[in-house]
């Protein structure tokens, strides 16, 4: 099972590096399409992901949090109900990228996924406006961020690692230097661009998509308190993950999101 799973994402990873029309031929002329029952989707992170999930495995109701990694498991997990799919939330509010390194092993690597979705870097910006006089170690945050992926790749090959982008807004938890807030993010999202391309990984530009909705509805009805999504938010953010990673994982085209 676990090899079948491992073609199936080799070859959604393969499409995914042509380009337009040839990825579409590619994929719609393959014949035999790979088995993609039993993948593991491992959705690691900060608070934004942690969604408040609850931390005892058995209690079913809670594992997944209450954010956009259990919109994602929910709606995938029901439509796909027979393709025996697993969904994990590792998560940890306030996790910086060194946090993660520090559990990649139990929290990540023993959990064997076939598909990685990562979403960090705000706790670092915070940690860094903490402290202001020390610098901001981006450099480090590229180090760390790396030596992760470097595990998980080597772990497996095939693993389809999905990366999305950090963001701040103006916010109670962030008016104050918020200036500063803009700029180590942006610089972090730009690092995570980088690793993206390293690695072959998708990348979920959150962004962006709240950016266009903020055109014409306030900011705080999106992110309350310029760092954490609002319940609308996090169906945003569901959403535009199931739509970038339908682009490796096909059968996903199902969601028609724009």
């Amino acid at each position: 099972m676990k090899s079948s799973r491992r073609t199936f994402i080799k070859a959604s990873t393969l499409a995914g590096l042509s380009l337009g029309l040839a990825a579409d031929a590619l994929a719609e002329s393959n014949n035999n399409a790979p088995d993609k029952n039993g993948l593991i989707f491992l959705f690691q992170g900060d608070s934004i992901t942690d969604g408040n999930r609850g931390r005892d495995q058995k209690d079913l109701n809670h594992v997944m949090g209450h954010g956009y990694a259990c919109n994602i498991a929910g709606r995938i997990g029901a439509d796909f109900a027979h393709n025996d799919f697993h969904f994990y939330n590792r998560g940890i509010s306030g996790n910086t990228i060194a946090d993660l390194k520090g559990r990649w092993q139990t929290d990540a690597l023993d959990i064997k996924p076939d598909v990685l979705s990562i979403l960090i870097g705000v706790n670092d910006t915070n940690a860094y406006i903490r402290n202001i006089s020390a610098g901001d170690p981006l450099a480090q945050f590229e180090t760390d961020y790396r030596e992760i992926l470097n595990k998980s790749r080597q772990q497996n090959p095939d693993l389809l690692i999905v990366m999305g982008l950090p963001f701040v807004y103006p916010g109670s938890r962030t008016n104050e230097h918020f200036d500063l807030w803009k700029n180590s993010v942006t610089q972090r999202k730009e690092i995570v661009r980088k690793l993206a391309t390293e690695f072959n990984a998708l990348i979920i530009d959150y962004p962006a998509m709240f950016d266009k909705v903020m055109k014409d509805i306030p900011v705080t009805y999106w992110i309350w308190d310029g760092i954490h999504p609002t319940v609308p938010a996090h169906e945003l953010m569901a959403r535009e993950w199931i739509k970038q990673v339908s682009a490796r994982l096909r059968f996903l085209k199902i969601y028609k999101y724009k």
